[in-house]
């Protein structure tokens, strides 16, 4: 597992996610958003840096919810699954 390091624009945070592999520029995520829903977000960006420990670099991803799921969020036809925040690699591009 590959720790990423997540910051978001919609919600202008930040936190650290378990992903099996590093999405790319254009593919999508399916994050929990505060609320507890999950939507679709967009990579918009991603860099590596060195980590503070070791010789490690770690990756970043910069992301922004789908056009479309701002709708869908305040209709209450989202899907809520309940546990820990988790990333899930959804392939597809903008």
């Amino acid at each position: 597992m590959i720790d990423v390091e997540i910051q978001n624009e919609t919600t202008q945070s930040h936190e650290r996610l378990k992903f099996s592999v590093v999405p790319r520029i254009g593919e999508g995520v399916r994050l929990q958003d505060q609320s507890g829903f999950w939507a679709s977000y967009d990579i918009l960006d991603l860099w590596y840096q060195k980590a503070e420990y070791g010789d490690v670099w770690v990756p970043y991803l910069h992301v922004r919810k789908t056009a479309g799921e701002q709708e869908l969020a305040g209709s209450g036809h989202g899907s809520q699954e309940h546990g820990s925040v988790q990333g899930e690699v959804v392939p597809f591009t903008i």
